[in-house]
């Protein structure tokens, strides 16, 4: 029996590629009004907020939910194209049947489950997504204009109010990965440039990858990580920090913070080094499953 065909507890197959743990770090800007749901009021859609103790006080900050952010990149993975197909019909797989099989590099990297028969146990995790600034959130009407609004109830819609998170509000976000290969760490980095422009719900969507002077040039607020010892310090942002000059300088500061050089341990690309590391990445994955 071949080491691919034996039986193990984890239900993946064996990998003649190494494993590593990968980690993605990035401060998201949203270019335009942003709704992320949480719950609806009486003639009112809120924006999903948290509140965060700092020592100045306790804030109200807008907030990307990491679990939403999760299902976004299932879906957009889901959804690629394949000779003018989708992937989903092409691995049979979907949401919330998902199809949990070996081959299926969705299930393999995001989890999955078939009821009574098999599950994996995601190796993907989604962190983060406290907004810097305080609660920038306005209410707009929607659905027809006050002015239009008649006593006839029948045929004339109820006028309704949605809160939308403001442009230039920064997020820091962040995707981990335990004991990947190359192959998969491909359908990672694919599924979280991908998803970049589908995030939130309703219209507008999309945020994009902060940028900042760096290294005397204009870069992206991006670290990319691959590593079996965690040697660099995490560019984790404090939920409680609330300004974003201050948030900025924590995160260059903290990628730059790297114990000793041993490249075979640890390894980090920072700014456009770390982006074209999730392109190129992403390039692998579409040879792999999106051509026929």
């Amino acid at each position: 029996m071949s080491k691919s065909e034996e039986k193990v507890s984890s239900g993946l197959p064996f990998s003649e590629k190494k494993r590593f743990h990968y980690d993605i770090y990035a401060i998201l800007e949203a270019p335009q009004e942003l709704y992320f749901g949480s719950e609806k009021e009486v003639n009112i859609n809120i924006v999903e907020k948290v509140r965060v103790a700092s020592e100045k006080g306790e804030y109200e900050k807008c907030y990307i939910s990491p679990t939403k952010r999760r299902g976004v990149e299932r879906r957009t993975l889901l959804w690629s194209d394949v000779n003018g197909g989708l992937l989903m019909d092409k691995l049979q797989c979907g949401i919330p049947a998902t199809c949990c099989q070996d081959t299926c590099p969705i299930c393999r990297t995001f989890g999955g489950m078939k009821a009574g028969e098999k599950t994996f146990i995601g190796r993907l995790t989604h962190s983060g997504g406290v907004a810097i600034s305080p609660q920038v959130a306005i209410e707009k009407q929607r659905a027809m204009h006050p002015a239009m609004i008649y006593k006839e109830k029948t045929d004339t819609p109820m006028p309704y109010r949605k809160e939308y998170a403001q442009p230039g509000i920064l997020y820091p976000v962040s995707n981990h990965c335990l004991s990947i290969d190359e192959d998969e760490f491909a359908t990672v980095a694919y599924a979280f440039l991908m998803s970049l422009n589908r995030l939130g719900a309703g219209n507008p969507k999309g945020v994009s990858i902060a940028h900042t002077e760096w290294d005397g040039e204009s870069q992206p607020l991006l670290v990319v990580d691959k590593y079996r010892v965690p040697m660099g310090e995490k560019p984790i942002i404090s939920p409680s920090i609330i300004e974003n000059s201050i948030a900025i300088s924590a995160f260059l500061h903290l990628a730059k913070s790297i114990h000793g050089d041993n490249p075979t341990k640890f390894e980090r690309k920072i700014g456009k080094d770390a982006l074209h590391t999730l392109q190129d990445a992403a390039l692998v994955f579409e040879e792999k499953n999106l051509k026929a």
